[in-house]
């Protein structure tokens, strides 16, 4: 529940003048950003809103897509509007989604949604080097970080290396299953990072809204010069960032 105003102060108003009155409203809310609302609570909804200060529904509904646009608050389907927290930062570099969160105080977890073996599209089997025909390891899981999800995860994985990886605990590190399990330590990989909108199972599984924007990584790995992994990645574009050192050549 979002914490309320004290008894004693109340809302500011939004008065007729030559500030559009969607701008007083977007300030007023801004103000509350982080002081009344503290990140990840759940704000009043459009109605309260409309209530609360005198507007119309559309004077409401536009000062709340400018601060969504802002990314200063988030929508999650069916549940509401709510205030965004400080973006993730991650550096570029070899590491399960599992060791990259405990570097950043956060306590990652994994909502396993399937485990199944089938046969990977030719693209996949071509990076794994796998026989027509043969299949593999397809796992989905849900990544969150402090509870909250920030990522869908959907991996190919060869069963040459790990043949019964879906009987598994892959709650966890699922790299940290393959090198304590199999004896299987992924060292070396091959990213590419790009941006797009979702929506449909994606944005339900993220909770947000449809036409959201995403960073996408897809990364094939190995161990030596053992194909291992086919994987891409779904990041929530308001809950996570890169960061990368350039030098100049």
């Amino acid at each position: 529940m979002p914490h309320s105003r004290a008894a004693d102060a109340p809302p500011a108003a939004v008065t007729s003048g030559p500030i559009p009155k969607h701008a007083q409203l977007r300030a007023i809310l801004l103000a509350d950003i982080g002081t009344t609302w503290p990140a990840h609570a759940a704000i009043p909804s459009e109605r309260e809103l409309t209530a609360r200060y005198g507007v119309s529904r559309a004077t409401v509904r536009e000062a709340l897509r400018q601060l969504i646009e802002e990314q200063k608050l988030y929508t999650v389907q069916g549940k509401g509007t709510f205030v965004a927290g400080e973006r993730v930062q991650s550096q570029l570099h070899l590491a399960s989604f599992t060791e990259d969160m405990r570097r950043r105080g956060l306590v990652a977890t994994s909502l396993v949604q399937r485990a199944e073996v089938a046969v990977p599209p030719l693209e996949v089997r071509a990076t794994l080097g796998l026989d027509e025909g043969e299949s593999a390891w397809w796992v989905e899981r849900l990544r969150l970080a402090g509870g909250i999800p920030m990522a869908l995860e959907r991996g190919w994985y060869s069963r040459r290396v790990a043949p019964d990886l879906g009987e598994r605990d892959l709650s966890g590190s699922l790299y940290g299953v393959l090198a304590d399990d199999y004896g299987v330590r992924i060292d070396t990989a091959e990213q590419t990072v790009w941006a797009e909108t979702v929506d449909g199972p994606i944005a339900a599984a993220l909770g947000v809204a449809p036409g959201a924007a995403v960073m996408v990584f897809r990364r094939s790995s190995r161990a030596g010069a053992t194909p291992v992994e086919y994987v891409t990645s779904w990041y929530r574009g308001d809950r996570y960032q890169v960061h990368m050192g350039l030098t100049g050549s």
